[in-house]
């Protein structure tokens, strides 16, 4: 077998066939990784190649980039690329209330911020960034049918004309989404545990075109919010100065906006503000253009079969997009998984075997954690304990930043493993209600002291 030599200069490891499906964000990034290390890799995808399409199939959330994703992207050399050049830093939360008034929630301290950047632009980055590669190989319009991963052999079909043909490596990379064909064959292997959750929201996406002179219509440097409860809109910041703006509602709530008057009425109640600069004929037009898209979270393992396949990124952990994590969470799949394979010199046994049962735990704490934001954003934020506890995590965490790290903070601006990032705020709420009972314990002995002094 073939070897390199390793990233430390004086380790060999073995030179591997690399077999990666799925050529959206995870998929070229992984590739990059395994192309830096010197490794054969073919890059499947069932799209055409995006950068020669006007309209790229489907619709996205924007994406929120922040340092987990920054940290991988700095590894293949692209991270200044992205975000110095097409990265729109956002520094807060902009809340839109009901009457019109705004207020930023900061998301940390005042240089901390996450970026909103282009799927799209992201994508095509990432493969021409691949592609630099003279070992990465791209095939597009291929559609994996079949697979026996145990011997890391698969079965594509080349689109439009159908014409099937085989393909073998020595290791498969399944970073094939949400609903992954990878993983789907993986279901067949015993003891493979597979859930996932629909929400009873879907998200709709509209768009808040750009003033006249190019500029943007909000202050660009904020994610802006409308909570409304049951249910809210965003808005993330584009280049040209417009803004893609995604509605989140229970499904039946959709329903009920049948018609361009009562969808008209509906803005109007909840999100008069945005009304007119998204425009009532564009609101229309966009609204009715589309139906409301499901919202899925995937939870499943191993991510492993043996020494010969692995999925990364939706395929092994699809998430709601409420703590904008998905993107990150994947591409620190693709850094984590590099490491892990250089500390096992590709050994791809123990490799994939470590990297699989310590991933998951995580992966599977941030799906609940992008769970339970949808109820912060769309409702505990406009809450005065919501932001009277965020400000006590800011204090201390100002005085004592290396004990005290708010959740936020831990997710989006720290390398911290996502289930630490639980257990941490775990043991800051049991801190808080000892610190709160202790106070209340005070005033009561201190009002038993005054009643009795004045009794007596």
């Amino acid at each position: 077998m073939d070897t390199t030599t390793g990233a430390n200069g004086c380790e060999n490891y073995p030179k591997l066939k690399v077999a990666i499906v799925g050529g959206g964000l995870v998929g070229t990034l992984s590739a990059s990784f395994f192309a830096k290390r010197g490794h054969e890799v073919h890059l499947y995808e069932l799209r055409p190649d995006i950068r020669h399409l006007e309209h790229v199939p489907g619709r996205s959330i924007n994406l929120a980039l922040s340092i987990r994703g920054r940290a991988a992207l700095k590894e293949v050399g692209i991270e200044e690329q992205v975000v110095q050049r097409h990265g729109i830093p956002m520094f807060a939360r902009m809340i839109h209330n009901l009457d019109g008034t705004t207020k930023p929630i900061p998301y940390g301290k005042k240089d901390q911020c996450i970026y909103s950047v282009g799927r799209r632009f992201l994508n095509e980055a990432l493969l021409t960034a691949a592609e630099k590669y003279s070992n990465v190989h791209c095939h597009f319009n291929e559609k994996l049918v079949s697979a026996n991963l145990n011997q890391g052999k698969m079965t594509f079909e080349r689109q439009p004309n159908k014409e099937v043909h085989n393909v073998e490596a020595q290791l498969v990379v399944g970073a094939d989404g949400a609903f992954s064909s990878v993983r789907r064959q993986m279901m067949k292997q015993p003891l493979f545990d597979f859930s996932q959750t629909y929400i009873p929201h879907g998200y709709l996406e509209l768009c808040i075109p750009p003033l006249s002179d190019g500029s943007h219509a909000m202050p660009k440097n904020y994610l802006h919010i409308w909570p409304r409860g049951r249910f809210m809109m965003i808005a993330l910041p584009n280049q040209d100065g417009s803004w893609t703006v995604t509605l989140f509602m229970p499904f039946e709530e959709f329903g009920k906006l049948s018609t361009p008057e009562k969808l008209l009425d509906f803005f109007q109640q909840y999100y008069p503000d945005a009304l007119p600069l998204i425009g009532k004929e564009k609101l229309v037009s966009d609204y009715f253009a589309y139906k409301p898209s499901p919202l899925v979270s995937v939870k499943c393992g191993p991510y492993n079969i043996g020494d010969t396949a692995i999925i990364i990124g939706d395929a092994a952990h699809a998430m709601v997009p409420f703590y904008g994590q998905g993107m990150n969470a994947g591409f620190e799949d693709c850094r984590l998984l590099d490491a892990v394979l250089l500390k096992h010199n590709f050994d791809l046994g123990p490799a994939l075997i470590e990297f699989s049962k310590t991933r998951r735990p995580d992966a599977e704490a941030i799906c609940n954690l992008a769970m339970y934001n949808y109820v912060e954003m769309r409702d505990l934020v406009n809450r005065k304990t919501f932001l009277i506890r965020k400000h006590f995590d800011n204090l201390l965490h100002t005085l004592m930043p290396d004990l005290w790290i708010p959740l936020y903070t831990s997710v989006t601006f720290s390398h911290m493993p996502y289930a630490q990032c639980i257990k941490n705020k775990e043991w800051q709420d049991k801190m808080v209600d000892r610190f709160l009972s202790t106070m209340a314990a005070v005033v009561v002995a201190m009002i038993a002291y005054f009643v009795y002094s004045f009794a007596f």
